[in-house]
């Protein structure tokens, strides 16, 4: 929540504001009276915009003079309006210090918008916790007396009071709040749950695996608010050029009088056309463009579960033309999906439900994918007993018709059984993993398991094609014939699939594709560390409770959706955009001005509009990137983020039981 400071700082500065253009308005009106009242009308008023207007920006003057050392705008707005009160035009200098501080309360609110984006978060939080008792008893405390290890109770409707781990129970979370998902996810015991989700149905026990000051919301907060604060390359740019470039402005002014007296022009004309060009020359639209731009793509970027850590990272990302992503975990899911079965007697059912039956004793991963393929279809598993693993082969069993094995390859050859006969020979391609099924010599049938391909991730790579990217490379420790099976999915071609990468291999070919200009690399941020950290841009795919991926990366995607890497890519891009229009406005109003000024005679109220007008809009233009939505995933994408998270390799060409 925003301090109480900030809160004080705002309302001054609105009320301030207030009282300035209460004294403009007075003053206009004493100015359209007789000569008489006009002591008694217009001064009260201009004497009310200089103090209310004045002080406040001459306080901000001397305060950068003092603590940094630099000379800002602000002193340049107070040297203009103490010349036009000198030289006999009050009203002028009124004119100017009523805009520049209606402007700057007017940037403070617009620039305080983007910055707040993510801090509504905050409001989500529960205030209290139903913790379990070591007696069974649930008793209500404030959520942020929970320590990990507690354990709580979540009803229906009911907020997640800090990140956990499901122990008991089934149910749909709504997760918007943290990875943007559109749809509720399904999770049950064993799945992590995060601060401020909502569970929507179901009774829930969760184990609470982080405190509140340490959970996955607080840490987002930090990232933003760490971001925002670290300057972009840009803006750097612009704050350093406004500096130098007001002591420049500053300088000519003096200049310029000079030059104007040695024209013809008197003391108070010069003095009046030197503080026009004063005005006129101000870059105050070319320092606040950029931030205003940053910030608002970073609020956009959070609210849609897209972390930038700062401003450099969003600059870079839109310089960004190849991408090389891994494989395994990123645009694959990490786990292992039947995706061929073969029953050679052509009762599939039957088929599945002695493999299953037979797996049922394994806790092997790809055990694992043949029972929820098997329990998807509604089929319930043979009795089998007499369970005996052999490792690195399959399983041996029994059922009521006598002895029955799966495995892989090698045991199907000491059961002397034939794996390339009809139907079986073109399944051994090495591109999945192929468990057969039989009785002695002879094979029932076989079932494929492969690593699944994320339903985004296609997608998401045309977008990125679409998007300008040049070159787009698929890293993986997998064997090659693995690897070109994924490829030819997402429609990359063969030079652009490198396989059976070791880590240090992946940092290597990141720093070659960096030598050719910048490159982004995208990863599970648990797996590919050094690989993020190589890369002129880390991206970090489903990010959300990771801490080795929120560390290691310049941008995480809390969620698994794919396509929101070529939206975040999108908006890194409209983003430059919008800074060089920015820039471009800034400076070709600013060279207008300033032209006007030296031989069209411009006057100072039209100089002060054409600054203030120049540097509202550009602000306003920064803030249309608030609008630039990240999308939604897809229920698809959802019901990724619901499953483990990658990490693991992916499935070997021989089963290992």
């Amino acid at each position: 929540m925003r301090s109480l400071a900030a809160r004080l700082r705002e309302n001054l500065s609105l009320a301030l504001s207030a009282a300035t253009l209460a004294g403009m308005a007075l003053a206009t009106a004493g100015l359209k009276l007789p000569a008489g009242d006009y002591a008694f009308l217009g001064l009260p008023g201009l004497a009310t915009v200089y103090l209310a207007g004045g002080l406040p920006t001459a306080a901000r003057a001397l305060s950068a003079m003092w603590r940094a050392h630099v000379l800002d705008i602000d002193l340049l707005m107070v040297v203009a309006a103490l010349a036009a009160a000198v030289v006999g035009a009050p009203y002028e200098g009124a004119v100017l210090l009523t805009l520049f501080s209606l402007s700057t309360t007017l940037e403070e609110r617009a620039l305080g918008r983007a910055r707040r984006a993510i801090e509504a978060l905050m409001a989500l939080r529960p205030e209290t916790a139903l913790r379990k008792t070591a007696g069974g008893a649930v008793e209500e405390i404030p959520a942020a007396e929970l320590k990990a290890g507690d354990v709580v109770v979540l009803r229906p409707g009911a907020r997640v009071p800090a990140d956990g781990t499901i122990l008991a129970g089934r149910g749909g979370l709504d997760e918007a709040n943290i990875t943007g998902e559109s749809m509720p996810v399904t999770k049950e015991a064993g799945e992590p749950v995060f601060e401020a989700t909502v569970n929507l149905d179901g009774v829930l026990e969760v184990a609470i695996t982080r405190p509140v000051a340490d959970s996955t919301i607080a840490r987002m907060i930090l990232l933003v608010t760490e971001a925002q604060a670290a300057k972009a390359p840009s803006e750097r740019f612009s704050a350093w050029f406004g500096q130098r470039y007001t002591v420049a402005v500053l300088a000519g002014a003096a200049l310029a009088f000079a030059a104007f007296r040695l024209l013809g022009n008197d003391w108070e004309q010069a003095l009046y056309r030197a503080a026009t060009l004063l005005v006129a020359a101000s870059p105050c639209a070319v320092v606040i463009s950029v931030p205003a731009a940053i910030l608002s793509a970073l609020a956009a970027a959070a609210r849609g579960g897209v972390l930038f850590k700062g401003g450099a990272a969003l600059e870079t990302l839109a310089a960004v033309r190849t991408f090389a992503f891994d494989k395994t975990g990123t645009l694959t899911t990490g786990r292992a999906a039947v995706t061929r079965i073969v029953a050679l007697d052509g009762d599939e059912r039957r088929f599945l439900a002695l493999l299953a039956g037979v797996e049922a004793h394994s806790e092997h991963h790809i055990a694992g994918a043949i029972r929820r393929d098997v329990a998807a279809r509604g089929i319930e598993s043979a009795p089998v007993a007499d369970v005996t693993a052999r490792p690195g082969f399959g399983i041996l069993g029994r059922d009521g018709e006598g002895p029955i094995w799966a495995g892989n390859a090698m045991l199907a050859a000491e059961m002397r059984a034939a794996t390339d006969g009809p139907g079986l020979a073109a399944l051994a391609d090495g591109a999945q993993t192929v468990v057969y099924l039989g009785r002695g010599e002879r094979v029932l049938g076989a079932i494929c398991v492969a690593d699944e391909l994320r339903a985004s991730s296609a997608p998401a790579l045309s977008a990125l094609r679409a998007g300008g990217v040049d070159r787009i490379v698929m890293m993986t420790g997998d064997r090659r014939p693995v690897a070109l099976r994924i490829g030819a999915e997402l429609g990359l071609g063969p030079e652009e699939i490198l396989a059976e990468m070791l880590p240090a291999d992946k940092v290597a070919r990141v720093g070659d594709l960096a030598g050719r200009g910048r490159v982004a690399f995208v990863g599970d941020g648990v797996n590919d560390a050094a690989a993020l950290a190589r890369a002129d841009v880390g991206i970090a795919m489903g990010a959300a409770g990771s801490d080795v991926a929120l560390q290691a990366a310049d941008v995480a995607l809390l969620s698994d959706d794919m396509e929101r890497l070529a939206d975040a890519h999108r908006l890194a891009r409209r983003t430059a955009a919008v800074i060089r229009q920015n820039l471009v406005f800034a400076i070709g109003a600013m060279a207008v001005l300033v032209l006007s000024g030296l031989f069209l005679n411009l006057r100072l109220p039209l100089a002060v509009i054409g600054h203030e007008g120049g540097t509202v809009l550009v602000v306003l233009n920064g803030l249309r990137l608030l609008s630039d939505r990240i999308r939604r995933p897809s229920r698809g994408s959802g019901q990724e983020t619901a499953g483990t998270r990658a990490g693991g390799t992916a499935p070997q060409a021989q089963r290992a039981t």
